[in-house]
């Protein structure tokens, strides 16, 4: 069962708790790949060997994700971008470094207690913005991720991760600022402005600072 001390963490938040850690969740179980616990290698080269939508025909490379498989705070993003799809891994251009510059802030680095991935693996063309096709081929894969990886806070980058997992169609101004919920399970998460969009708004920078202090409150205050 959730702890007392979690429990009272959340409601403060504003959750529900609607489950405790380790129960199915019925909205996505039966979508998500088979994987015995720890089964980190097969989940990866699944993801990299799949065909579930047309963007395995125009991609270089699948981007399951990078950083720690037992991180806290897990990161979730757009799509892969140009020069994620040629390396492989995520965030990894200039908005990628204002990402590592933001975590360094609050204490934290892509490496260390944090996983960072995308709601999808392959990168669309032209770098446009992935379909909701798309985004319910590749689900799976991130059910499956956070599955493996039990995150205790989830933070959202960049309006088409944030919509694509609250289920909210509202702009990233109303979506920000306060807690929502993964689904129907009890792992807070915030939204936050995509490192991309910050470069090209540096005026936005000062409140995605703020979501990121509450986010590290919320992992200092939550028990593990």
């Amino acid at each position: 069962m959730i702890d007392q001390r979690r429990r009272r963490m959340l409601d403060e938040m504003g959750l529900t708790v609607w489950r405790s850690r380790g129960q199915a969740d019925p909205t996505t179980d039966a979508a998500r790949p088979a994987t015995s616990a720890g089964d980190w290698a097969g989940l990866v080269a699944s993801i990299e060997a799949c065909q579930r939508c047309p963007l395995h025909a125009t991609r270089q490379r699948a981007v399951p994700g990078v950083g720690d498989q037992a991180a806290r705070l897990m990161i979730i993003g757009e799509a892969p971008g140009a020069e994620e799809d040629r390396r492989g891994e995520p965030f990894v251009g200039r908005a990628g470094q204002l990402l590592d510059a933001m975590l360094a802030a609050i204490g934290l680095d892509r490496h260390q207690d944090v996983f960072i991935t995308n709601v999808i693996k392959s990168r669309p063309p032209e770098n446009r913005d992935p379909t909701a096709d798309e985004i319910a081929a590749c689900r799976p894969w991130l059910d499956a991720q956070l599955a493996l990886i039990q995150p205790s806070v989830i933070l959202t980058v960049g309006k088409v991760a944030a919509q694509s997992l609250t289920g909210s169609r509202q702009p990233m101004g109303k979506l920000r600022d306060q807690w929502h919920r993964l689904g129907e399970t009890d792992i807070p998460l915030r939204a936050t402005y995509h490192p991309a969009y910050l470069l090209r708004r540096p005026d936005a920078k000062a409140r995605a600072w703020d979501d990121l202090v509450t986010v590290r409150r919320a992992l200092r205050e939550l028990p593990a």
